[in-house]
C-alpha cells in the first residue's frame, strides 16, 4: 500500500546564461527558494535526490551544505534529460514507500561552465555509433518533422506551431530565457540546422535550477503553512524505458512515451484524453511537441496535426499544453528540466502560473532523455501526474 504524496514547497533559478554563478550556486539558489516557499527549515530534509548530466562530483552534497544540510542520504542521478525527472520519481518512491516523510528533489546543469570547460557543443558518448553515423539530435528530430510532413500531412506551418506558441507564453513567464515572439516567416529565416529544423525551432542552452519539496500526508498536515493553496498530489510517477527492439525506430510511437503515459495516468486513476487540464513537457525541438500530443494520449493516434490546429493545446484550449513557454522559450538546464516541468504543474494547480489554465485540476510533466546514446538508442520518459 503506497502512502500519497503531496507538493509541500517549490524554488527555482530564472534559465538562461549565468556564466558568474556555478552549479553548486544555482543548485543553493533553487532549494532556498523552495524552502522558503515551504516555509520550514531545511534541516527538516530526511533525504535528497538530485539530476543532473555534466556536474562536478557530489554536487548535491556540495550545495545543500551551503544550507547546514548534512548527515542524511543524498544521491546524484543521470538519466539525460530525464535526469531531473528521475529526482522526482525516485523521491516519491522514498516517500510513498515509508521510507521518510519529506524530501528534496533538484534538478541542476550549468552548460555555462561546461561549454567553458569542453567548448561549445555536447559531446557524444564512447561508443555511440548512431553519432558517428551522423544521427545527431537535430537530424533524429529532422527524420521526426519529415516523418510528420508525410505521414500526418503536416505543414511547415505545423511544424512551426509549438514554437510560435511557446515563445508567445514566455512573454510573460519571470523564469524564461526568452521572452520574445516569433512569427512563422522569422522562423524560417533563421539559419538550417537539419532541413526542415530551422534554429528557432530548437531550444537553446541554458543554466539553472529547479528545487521541489515532497512529503507525506501526515507530514503534509502538520507542516503545510500555506492554507491558501489546494493540496496537490503526485497521482502517478513513472521513469519508462525503452528495450533495444522499441528504441527510436519510429521516431512518431516512441514506446517509452506511450507507455509512460499510460503507467502513470493509471496509477493515477485518470484518462489522459478527459481528464488532463494542462500538460508541460519536453519540446527541444518544435516538431517534437507536435509529435508528442498523439504520444502522450490527447488525441488518437494520427489526430496530433488536426489537435494542433483546433486550437485545442493553446491558452485557453481543452488541454493547453507548454504555457509555461517549454523549453524553447523557458530554456532547457537539462538536468533541471524535469524537475521545472513538476513545479509548473504545481503552480498550476495552486492557480499561482504566469500563464493560468482556469480550473486545472488535473496536469501532466513529461520529460523525454536519451534518444542517442549508442547503437541501441534508448529513450527514457519521465511521467508526473498530479492532481488536485
Amino acid at each position: 500500500m503506497m502512502r500519497s504524496v503531496y507538493v509541500l514547497g517549490i524554488g527555482q533559478t530564472v534559465f538562461g546564461r549565468h556564466a558568474d554563478m556555478t552549479v553548486n550556486d544555482l543548485a543553493a539558489a533553487a532549494t532556498l527558494a523552495s524552502v522558503r516557499d515551504a516555509g520550514i527549515s531545511p534541516k527538516e530534509f530526511q533525504t535528497a535526490f538530485c539530476g543532473c548530466i555534466y556536474s562536478p562530483p557530489t554536487v548535491v552534497e556540495s550545495s545543500l551544505i551551503r544550507l547546514g544540510i548534512g548527515r542524511i542520504p543524498m544521491y546524484t542521478v543521470e538519466n539525460a534529460c530525464a535526469s531531473g525527472s528521475s529526482a522526482v520519481h525516485l523521491l516519491f518512491r522514498e516517500i510513498a514507500l515509508g521510507g521518510c516523510d519529506v524530501g528534496l528533489a533538484l534538478g541542476v546543469e550549468s552548460l555555462s561552465a561546461y561549454n567553458k570547460k569542453f567548448g561549445k557543443g555536447l559531446i557524444g558518448i564512447e561508443g555511440d555509433l548512431d553519432a558517428k553515423s551522423g544521427l545527431t539530435m537535430p537530424s533524429f528530430f529532422s527524420m521526426l518533422c519529415n516523418r510528420l510532413i508525410q505521414e500526418r500531412g503536416a505543414t511547415l506551418e505545423d511544424i512551426c506551431y509549438p514554437s510560435i506558441k511557446n515563445h508567445k507564453n514566455g512573454m510573460t513567464n519571470p523564469y524564461s530565457q526568452y521572452k520574445k515572439e516569433v512569427s512563422f516567416q522569422e522562423i524560417m529565416k533563421s539559419p538550417m540546422i537539419a532541413d526542415p529544423i530551422t534554429v528557432l525551432q530548437c531550444c537553446p542552452q541554458s543554466d539553472g535550477a529547479a528545487a521541489v519539496i515532497l512529503c507525506s500526508e501526515e507530514y503534509f498536515k502538520k507542516n503545510n503553512k500555506k492554507a491558501h493553496r489546494a493540496p496537490v498530489k503526485i497521482g502517478g510517477s513513472v521513469i519508462s524505458v525503452s528495450g533495444a527492439h522499441d528504441s527510436s525506430f519510429d521516431p512518431l510511437a516512441l514506446e517509452a512515451n506511450i507507455m509512460g503515459v499510460i503507467d502513470a495516468c493509471e496509477m493515477a486513476g485518470v484518462n489522459p484524453r478527459k481528464d488532463i487540464n494542462v500538460v508541460e513537457m519536453h519540446d527541444a525541438f518544435s516538431g517534437e511537441e507536435l509529435s508528442a500530443y498523439e504520444m502522450l494520449g490527447l488525441c488518437d493516434a494520427g489526430e496530433g496535426v488536426s489537435l494542433a490546429r483546433s486550437g485545442a493545446v493553446a491558452m485557453g484550449g481543452r488541454c493547453p499544453v507548454n504555457p509555461s513557454g517549454g523549453l524553447l522559450s523557458m530554456g532547457h538546464p537539462l538536468g533541471a528540466s524535469g524537475v521545472r516541468v513538476v513545479i509548473d504543474i504545481a503552480r498550476q494547480l495552486w492557480g499561482e502560473a504566469p500563464n493560468q489554465v482556469k480550473g486545472a485540476k488535473v496536469g501532466m510533466a513529461q520529460m523525454l532523455g536519451g534518444v542517442l546514446s549508442g547503437i541501441a538508442s534508448p529513450v527514457v520518459a519521465g511521467v508526473h501526474i498530479l492532481v488536485k
